[in-house]
């Protein structure tokens, strides 16, 4: 299925929503002229995150997984080899855990409902021939869901080494597969102006809607690369929830747009690493500082990093965070936590993360990921 905001519209609903935002983009198009939608249309929210509740501190939360290549060994970056995906879905299928689709998990944070324990997503970005041919038989013989994020160019294109429209039909039509939109062009969206990155997404919700009949009411942002200019025009867009390729557990208290996953690849898929990440559980955390990831001068490099710890969790004095560089150094005012990195982060993508251990042996995670210019570093 499409994960798809129309669920449960009318066809009149349907063809409103074509005529007020498909329609008007179309017709730029033609004319070779860029038609904007109006900002904040009848479909658009603001996802925030919902108050803490002692539950949703202390609930499981969910784990999102993100691959996206297999068995593609001359791309080691972004590939994983088969024999660790097998042993992955081995893991997942052992019983311990609830593989969800990841709408369900969407809509369960949405509507404040609780998620199961151990909760657990399956998500793959861009759409490579290889979720085809590797990933989608061995999901399938195993039963378990999954969510591909496609970038639409590549399709349009017919580009080697990516699927075609016909084939991402065929796996939809099959169900257990669930589309969400990932731009049209794979771009680092942060460099551009809002116009440029409400274009991008426009053009890849107008695809996938002439292709598949239905527009994702989800996002995950080219490169997990996030900042607050961009985060506010995915919102502009109507999505429901937007992903990143930063580390951490889903919980009640999470930014619905810029919600984090455990990225995979082979050197990040041993089956220690694994285990550890798919039993993490949320660290729930508010008043984030700085309140936008993208580092635009030397002014805002090395950032300071803050956040308050929500609810009544294990001993915060036991908090580990870590940075590129090492350690940072810590300062704790109660449950807030202050960091002061050592020096500068380095230009292009740099994170953090923050781990806790829970008593039962179990971590509680919460990760960011800082897009910095060359501007930031000099």
């Amino acid at each position: 299925m499409v994960a798809t905001r129309f669920a449960g519209k009318s066809t009149a609903s349907l063809r409103a929503w074509t005529q007020r935002r498909i329609l008007p983009l179309a017709l730029g198009a033609i004319l070779g002229i860029p038609l904007l939608m109006p900002a904040g249309g009848a479909a658009a929210q603001e996802a925030t995150p919902r108050p803490a509740t002692a539950q949703a501190v202390s609930s499981g939360g969910a784990v999102v997984l993100m691959y996206h290549r297999f068995g593609e060994d001359s791309l080691p970056s972004t590939n994983v080899r088969l024999a660790q995906f097998e042993a992955h879905l081995d893991e997942l299928a052992s019983g311990g855990y609830r593989v969800l689709p990841l709408p369900e998990i969407v809509a369960a944070l949405e509507e404040g409902r609780p998620l199961p324990d151990r909760a657990v997503a399956i998500t793959v970005d861009d759409g490579a021939l290889s979720v085809y041919r590797e990933a989608w038989p061995r999901l399938r013989a195993r039963n378990l869901p999954f969510t591909v994020f496609v970038s639409s160019e590549p399709l349009d294109r017919k580009l080697p080494g990516y699927l075609s429209w016909d084939q991402l039909r065929e796996m939809v039509a099959a169900g257990g597969v669930s589309v969400g939109n990932h731009g049209h062009r794979h771009n680092h969206m942060t460099m551009l102006d809002a116009d440029a990155q409400r274009r991008n997404i426009e053009k890849a919700s107008l695809r996938l809607f002439a292709e598949l009949g239905a527009a994702p009411e989800i996002f995950a942002y080219p490169y997990g690369e996030i900042s607050a200019e961009l985060r506010a025009t995915v919102s502009e867009q109507g999505f429901t929830a937007a992903f990143g390729q930063h580390s951490g557990a889903i919980g009640g208290m999470t930014d619905r747009l810029a919600l984090p996953r455990f990225p995979i690849n082979e050197a990040y898929g041993d089956m220690d690493r694994f285990r550890l990440v798919a039993n993490t559980l949320p660290l729930p955390v508010r008043e984030i500082t700085p309140a936008d990831p993208f580092l635009r001068s030397v002014a805002q490099n090395p950032p300071s990093f803050g956040f308050t710890v929500a609810g009544d969790i294990e001993d915060l004095s036991n908090l580990n965070c870590f940075a590129r560089d090492g350690e940072p150094a810590l300062t704790r005012f109660d449950n807030r936590i202050e960091l002061r990195l050592a020096g500068p982060l380095p230009a292009g993508r740099a994170r953090i993360n923050c781990t806790l251990r829970t008593e039962d042996g179990r971590w509680r995670w919460f990760g960011t990921q800082f897009v910095v210019t060359d501007q930031a570093v000099q």
